[in-house]
């Protein structure tokens, strides 16, 4: 199997979760969207977008999908069976829709951008991204007072969509500070090395830089 990805935040975390699985895929830089490149990787996702997995019979794209997959693949419980399925996709709906949406929206703006030279950061979009994001992370906040991982002492892959954009806050800088749990699970999850450093060893061009 082969895993097409770029250093973008939805197949930044496809690699992270095929690494910490150990799962036995090879991975290649892909960029869809480069001139001439598209033919290539239509017949493998219509959409042209990262991440993709290229498997025996149909390839496989969009990151939750890609990570269903290979977690049942590898016997984890990362992506939780039985009883946890429930409240663990529970926990991704709510957070493509709350914070992860939230900071995404502030990651556009202050991040991608200025990376690609879309247009000028929109203050008042970031207001309202930030507006967003102290709402979702109250409850967050609240939920992770009492335990180390959104579905109790075992970390799923709730915890890793939850935290979808909060590696590239170096542009983002969304206040994470401000809330104490939060702070400490985003913590917890730089200790594991797939998460912090999911490129490692990998031919990855980095991220265009953002402006002075």
């Amino acid at each position: 199997m082969k895993l097409y990805f770029s250093r973008n935040p939805n197949p930044r975390l496809a690699v992270a979760t095929a690494r910490f699985l150990n799962a036995e895929v090879d991975f290649e830089f892909a960029a869809p969207f480069a001139e001439g490149q598209a033919e290539r990787y239509r017949p493998l996702n219509p959409n042209l977008l990262l991440p993709i997995l290229e498997r025996p019979g149909r390839a496989l794209w969009e990151a939750d999908a890609i990570v269903c997959f290979l977690s049942r693949k590898t016997g984890s419980n990362f992506w939780r069976r039985e009883d946890d399925e429930p409240e663990m996709i529970r926990w991704i709906s709510w957070g493509k829709e709350n914070f992860v949406k939230a900071c995404d929206m502030v990651h556009w703006e202050r991040g991608t951008k200025l990376r690609y030279r879309i247009g000028p950061c929109d203050e008042a979009m970031v207001e309202e991204g930030l507006k967003a994001f102290h709402k979702a992370a109250k409850v967050l906040e609240a939920e992770l007072s009492g335990r180390a991982w959104l579905l109790g002492d075992t970390i799923s892959y709730a915890d890793f969509r939850m935290a979808t954009f909060l590696p590239y806050n170096d542009a983002a800088r969304l206040p994470i500070g401000d809330y104490p749990a939060l702070a400490r699970w985003v913590g917890l999850l730089e200790q594991i090395e797939a998460w912090r450093d999911p490129f490692r060893g990998l031919d990855a061009p980095e991220l265009p830089p953002l402006p002075d």
